[in-house]
């Protein structure tokens, strides 16, 4: 893995002439862990489709990159379906990117990371064989698979349990340790543990809020992270002017 750089993306975004933000000025430590926060329909997805080179049919005018030069090559992106394909098992899917690259893929590996996901027995089934939170947990094992500098995470603790988002936060925090990651979330409670810089989008614009004290993932019931997460949530109450543009 190469050096973890900041990202940055300063513009707007449209598609068919309809605006999705306008006048956004993200900056994203490298490093470490940026939770985007707000309503759905607001652009945070775009947002990490463009950095993932991934916007089909935005037209965005700006300046979107890293601090050390190109992007290419150095993202992993999991999107807020699992995406996975019906037509392979679950250690297929899981080593699909070696494959489109056309490297040899680790089983080893692959299995480890199965493991720690909690799907060890698994890798042998297809995905209509698996429940929703199995699935989100196999797409999250093919982005671990990946091993990028920069990670780029659209709600994918969503289809989880509680006890069961909790674990995956924890193994992704231990696991992307050093990498960029860019969080998008609608969950305030989330934001607060894992976001070393919190950021809430709303229709008006970006809105950077401190987070709390200590290295992530903070336990759940910490009283400064509490509080943070009370704030956030406050935030995107009071703001009537962060109802949604489009998805």
């Amino acid at each position: 893995m190469t050096t973890a750089p900041s990202l940055f993306l300063h513009g707007r975004a449209e598609m068919s002439g309809a605006t999705l933000f306008r006048d956004v000025a993200l900056d994203v430590p490298g490093g470490g862990w940026t939770c985007l926060l707000g309503p759905s329909g607001i652009g945070k997805s775009t947002i990490l489709k463009l950095f993932a080179d991934l916007a089909e049919g935005v037209d965005f005018d700006g300046r979107i990159g890293a601090t050390d030069g190109p992007l290419a090559g150095r993202v992993a992106l999991m999107a807020q379906d699992d995406l996975l394909l019906p037509w392979l098992d679950v250690l297929g899917n899981v080593t699909l990117g070696a494959r489109l690259r056309g490297d040899t893929p680790d089983p080893a590996r692959a299995l480890d990371v199965l493991d720690k996901v909690g799907l060890a027995g698994f890798e042998a089934r297809r995905p209509s064989e698996l429940s929703g939170g199995q699935r989100q947990r196999a797409a999250l094992a093919r982005t671990l698979m990946e091993d990028r500098p920069v990670v780029l995470l659209d709600e994918p603790f969503s289809a989880l349990d509680a006890r069961t988002r909790a674990r995956m936060q924890e193994l992704t925090a231990e696991t992307l340790s050093g990498r960029t990651v860019l969080l998008v979330t609608h969950d305030p409670a989330e934001a607060a543990r894992l976001g070393q810089k919190i950021i809430v989008m709303t229709e008006t614009g970006l809105r950077d809020l401190p987070p709390p004290a200590g290295p992530v993932p903070r336990p759940v019931g910490d009283a400064d992270t509490l509080r943070v997460q009370a704030n956030l949530l406050e935030i995107l109450r009071k703001d009537e002017r962060c109802a949604p543009l489009t998805s």
